[in-house]
C-alpha cells in the first residue's frame, strides 16, 4: 500500500492568487477548476472561484487550494490566525503549519526569499541549534510556513 498526503490549503476568495503565488515560488503545474467549471450558473457570484486547485512540482511538492463559498475576502489574518515569537517559543491560534525542508541552504533560502515576499516574518531565517538554517513567517495569503534545512548527522 502506498500512502500520501498533501495540504489542502482553504482560501476566502484567493486560491487563484496563491495558487500562481507559489507555482512563481516552486515552479510545477497549476491545474484548476472553477465552481461555474462545475455547473454553478456563471452569472452567479463565486462561479469563477476555485473549487479544485493543486499545484504539483516535478520534485513531488504538492499544494491542493479551494476557495472557501461565499468567503471572499483578503484579510488573510482571517484565515491564518496570528502567529508570534515570544521568549523563544511559539505562539499560535492556528491548527497547523506549513513545513518546508530542504537538503542545502542555498536552495531553502531562494525559497524563503521568495515566500518572503509580502509575508510577517515570525522568524527570521538564519542558523539554529537544530538547523543550519531556519525561519518562519506567515505569507501573504495567511499561510504560516516553517521552514529549515536538514541537518546533516556525522558519526
Amino acid at each position: 500500500m502506498s500512502i500520501t498526503t498533501t495540504t489542502h490549503l482553504n482560501f476566502r476568495g484567493t486560491a487563484a492568487e496563491a495558487l500562481e503565488f507559489y507555482q512563481s515560488v516552486f515552479g510545477g503545474t497549476v491545474t484548476a477548476a472553477t465552481y461555474g467549471d462545475f455547473g454553478m450558473p456563471k452569472d452567479v457570484p463565486g462561479a469563477d472561484k476555485i473549487v479544485f486547485g493543486q499545484l504539483e512540482t516535478a520534485d513531488g511538492l504538492r499544494l491542493m487550494a479551494y476557495d472557501i463559498p461565499g468567503q471572499d475576502g483578503t484579510d488573510a489574518a482571517a484565515t491564518a490566525g496570528s502567529t508570534r515569537r515570544e521568549n523563544g517559543t511559539t505562539i499560535t491560534d492556528r491548527p497547523f503549519f506549513q513545513s518546508l525542508r530542504g537538503q542545502s541552504l542555498a536552495e531553502v533560502d531562494k525559497l524563503w526569499g521568495a515566500l518572503a515576499d509580502g509575508a510577517q516574518i515570525i522568524e527570521p531565517f538564519a542558523a539554529s541549534a537544530w538547523s543550519p538554517g531556519f525561519g518562519m513567517l506567515t505569507d501573504r495569503f495567511g499561510v504560516t510556513w516553517v521552514i529549515d534545512v536538514e541537518a546533516t548527522h556525522n558519526g
